[in-house]
């Protein structure tokens, strides 16, 4: 059986060319004929907010189905309540049954599950593919009582299955998964298969039968790192995915806290232009108005639940600025326009490239300022840092009722692109904003306007007012930007406004940049050293201590082939941390290798960037290889980047350490 599925999934059937945009259809395999997730699942899962902590339990969830209704979740089209592991007792009863754990769960599964089902909404439940689930506690797995699992959650009122990849004794996954699958059709139940098999077995070659989704990576976490390493992994799959089987990277950290309100529109923009499922991870009991407007926009929402159901392709990547698109229903483009570096950029595509036929105007719609504009054909916008800028676009219509679209960049001179904004206290810096019109017509009477954080002095240099802002062209003004001698180092906004007529239009864009104090001179430590900043892919980047994946503060001594060193820098692939050198500096130096603290298969490579050229670079480092001593030149160098990647193989066990990282100043 599980050669054949093997055979059946690997054929692909012919991309079909649609208005200049190539789009790859699923594979030839049938999909998972139970009727359910035609679009992606939408929904809530305990795990990323909870874990297994005491607040997971009956009244949590209870809680978490009144809010999906009350809160405006379930109109916008959420519909699952999920939990995760630890719901059940260590073991079986004396029947072999699951049995939920009695202080969690007084009233017992199928309790909560009626509560649920009361609300409109459907019930989801955890499992592992093996004989325990993930959790350390042990909880019991499904492999060899497939058939009695799945008869008795279908008893219980499950709706949804999340099935897990622990502990499964080395059976052939195709063999497991589709196993539950059969045990799962045979209760008669429509209950959605979600396999969480971390993409070990490149399950979107096979799983198109077996599951209505499949995780294509390891864990998300609650990083920009992470859930940028896990986006890049999962665009390339687009052509596995269709109505009743989605590509899943995996739940939503919306509202987790260690994102960005930023970084999280981008995270919510490129699952649903991924056609993802959408499993809010994060308490809403505890959710601010700015997560809630992320997880109920519509506009976005109604991207990712398209009944076309195709998953968008990355069209460009040019240094970090993304271009992905996504055929929908009726003919429309979704575009998301996605910055991934550390500094603003403005990204361009057009409507032919997206695949749109020819037209003499088009309809923008900004899913996320809610604001339609015309367009002659280019779309483009002026993008933030880890931001994403995404429309709907439309061609015809009556676009010319709509005011043309206009955005405003302000540049800093950078030392290489993608260089962070930087100013230094007590000095004027030149500052440039450009208006450009993407439109048909012509915008009338703008007037741009730059204000600085209070105690900064901004004055323009060159007229602001400019009485038509030509179809296609730009128009610029100069800034003279002072900084208080006093400005403490830090991340600080310059507020772009652009006003233009018809209709008082406007267009609003933050210009980021970072106040910064050269490094000492001398011989100093990297893990002492301020940073501007640091990205990585478990928790945060450790001061003198290994990694410890969750909060700040839990690592160990950093320990590399038996030698123990007090001071350096422990992180997890992938990591960037940015100084500011200032042209000052010579030399870095430090011993770089793989923690001894984890012993699971692990790669990881450690590189040195001097104003974006790489200056050392180890080449790959596995578990098990000797640490390595690494040296670099940067001599005149503006901006350090010390940068691990995860040697192409995911993150998991790359606890990577710059062990004794010095610079000399």
């Amino acid at each position: 059986m599980s050669v054949r599925l093997r055979l059946a999934a690997l054929g692909v059937a012919a991309a079909t060319a649609a208005a200049g945009l190539a789009l790859v259809t699923a594979p030839a395999a049938v999909a998972l004929d139970n009727g359910l997730a035609r679009t992606p699942q939408m929904g809530f899962n305990n795990w990323n907010a909870t874990h297994c902590s005491g607040d997971f339990n009956e009244t949590m969830v209870k809680g978490i189905a009144d809010l999906f209704v009350s809160s405006g979740l379930k109109a916008a089209g959420y519909q699952y309540v999920n939990l995760d592991d630890c719901w059940a007792l260590p073991a079986r009863d004396a029947g072999g049954n699951l049995v939920p754990d009695p202080v969690r769960f007084p009233d017992g599964i199928k309790a909560v599950a009626d509560y649920v089902h009361a609300k409109g909404l459907k019930f989801g439940l955890y499992s592992s593919a093996g004989t325990k689930t993930c959790n350390t506690a042990g909880f019991p797995g499904g492999l060899g009582h497939e058939k009695q699992d799945a008869a008795l959650w279908a008893s219980w009122g499950v709706d949804y299955l999340k099935y897990d990849n622990c502990n499964n004794q080395g059976v052939d996954a195709v063999q497991r998964y589709t196993a539950m699958r059969d045990a799962l059709a045979a209760t008669g139940r429509p209950i959605l298969y979600s396999l969480c098999e971390w993409g070990q077995n490149q399950p979107w070659n096979w799983a198109t039968s077996v599951g209505n989704s499949w995780r294509t990576t390891g864990d998300i976490n609650d990083t920009y790192a992470k859930m940028l390493s896990i986006f890049k992994a999962n665009i390339k799959l687009g052509q596995y995915a269709g109505p009743g089987h989605w590509n899943d990277p995996d739940m939503l950290e919306v509202g987790n806290g260690g994102m960005t309100d930023t970084e999280y529109r981008s995270h919510f923009s490129l699952w649903s232009i991924m056609a993802s499922p959408l499993l809010i991870g994060s308490d809403i009991r505890k959710a601010t108005p700015a997560t809630m407007a992320i997880l109920t926009n519509k506009d976005v929402i109604a991207v990712d639940q398209d009944p076309l159901g195709v998953q968008g392709t990355e069209l460009s990547n040019a240094n970090g600025l993304h271009v992905i698109s996504k055929p929908l229903a009726g003919g429309d483009r979704a575009v998301a326009l996605f910055n991934e570096n550390g500094t603003p950029a403005t990204i361009s595509t057009t409507a032919a490239a997206v695949g749109l036929p020819k037209a003499l105007g088009y309809q923008l719609n900004d899913l996320w300022s809610h604001k339609t504009t015309e367009t002659a054909g280019k779309i483009s916008a002026t993008v933030p840092a880890h931001g994403t800028a995404m429309f709907r676009v439309h061609a015809g219509g009556a676009w010319w009722s709509n005011p043309p679209a206009v955005h405003t960049s302000a540049d800093l001179p950078l030392p290489y692109p993608g260089a962070p904004a930087l100013v230094q206290p007590g000095t004027t810096t030149t500052l440039t904003t450009t208006t450009t019109n993407d439109g048909v017509l012509p915008g009338l009477l703008g007037e741009v306007k730059l204000t600085g954080p209070a105690g900064w002095t901004v004055k323009a240099t060159s007229p602001t007012f400019h009485p038509v802002l030509p179809a296609g062209r730009d128009v610029s003004t100069k800034w003279s930007v002072s900084t208080p001698a006093d400005t403490p180092p830090g991340s600080y906004p310059l507020h772009v406004s652009t006003t233009y007529y018809p209709g008082k239009s406007t267009s609003d864009y933050d210009l980021t940049v970072s106040v910064a104090a050269p490094l000492t001179a001398g011989t100093t430590g990297l893990g002492d050293d301020p940073w501007l900043s640091a990205d990585n892919g478990y928790g945060p980047v450790e001061r003198n201590t290994s990694n410890g994946e969750s909060k700040a503060g839990d690592g160990h001594p950093i320990t590399l082939g038996g030698v123990t060193y007090a001071k350096g820098l422990g992180v997890n692939a992938p990591s960037t941390i940015t100084y500011y050198p200032a042209g000052h500096c010579s030399a870095v130096t430090a011993t770089v290798g793989l923690d001894d603290e984890k012993t699971g298969a692990g790669s990881v490579t450690f590189e040195i960037w001097a104003d974006g050229n790489k200056v050392a670079d180890t080449g790959l480092i596995k578990r098990g290889d000797p640490a390595q001593s690494l040296h670099a030149d940067v001599t005149g160098a503006g901006l350090l980047r010390l940068i691990v990647t995860d040697g192409g193989d995911g993150n998991t066990n790359d606890h990577a350490d710059w062990a004794n990282a010095q610079i000399t100043c």
